[in-house]
């Protein structure tokens, strides 16, 4: 049995951690290696014939949530171990919502690297205890998360709050800035600084986050 393998990571350091890993087990063969999502979906590309990938999550270009999703969209047989240094609850939920068929942390021993790898291809489902247990307190309150996931302690400034609920009507800076007796540019500073503390970046996220976030 040949299982070939493709990892991707950012840090060149933490693949060659991986690749030694796996280099213990004789049925396991590192086709390739890919430094984010962008490199991965290039190299799939000309070189598809990839039974599984072992994806960090935290990349630059194009993070492992995003590039599991493309993946799956393209080349849905291809299986994928989510390989991260934290157990963190929303990176989880994203990740098994893009189609990741596992998830383990770095620091797996080769052994249950290998067992994991080997599951996962059976149907299986390779996942460390700590984010399994995780896993089902997310599945039990997917709510609870949702919600912890969008009410991240926002705090906008009143004024800010004034502004957002004028831009929420429609009405564009000038008016504003009639309205709430400020100058355009300040009223520009303001829609900048809610962009900001609300991560971003037109008028209809601004809009939708702040209502979900019960601002306005």
């Amino acid at each position: 049995m040949n299982i070939k393998i493709a990892i991707v990571d950012d840090n060149n350091f933490l693949i060659r951690a991986i690749q030694e890993k796996l280099s213990f087990f004789d049925d396991l063969h590192v086709k390739f290696t890919a430094v984010n999502g962008k490199d991965l979906l290039e190299k799939l590309e000309s070189n598809r014939n990839v039974d599984l990938i072992l994806m960090d999550v935290e990349m630059p270009k194009m993070n492992g949530v995003q590039a599991t999703s493309a993946v799956k969209a393209k080349y849905p047989h291809i299986k994928i171990i989510m390989l991260t240094v934290f157990d963190n609850d929303e990176n989880i939920f994203n990740s098994i919502k893009a189609g990741a068929d596992g998830y383990l942390l770095k620091e797996v021993n080769p052994k249950d690297l290998h067992q994991g790898i080997l599951e996962t291809l059976n149907g299986g489902a390779a996942m460390n205890p700590s984010i399994a247990l995780k896993t089902l307190k997310l599945l039990r309150n997917p709510f609870d998360f949702g919600n912890k996931a969008q009410t991240e302690d926002i705090k906008l400034s009143s004024r800010e709050i004034e502004v957002l609920e004028q831009l929420s009507k429609g009405l564009n800076y000038n008016n504003i800035a009639d309205n709430l007796f400020l100058s355009p540019s300040t009223v520009r500073k303001h829609i900048e600084n809610i962009y900001t503390k609300l991560q971003v970046h037109n008028k209809l996220e601004a809009i939708q986050k702040a209502k979900s976030n019960n601002l306005i």
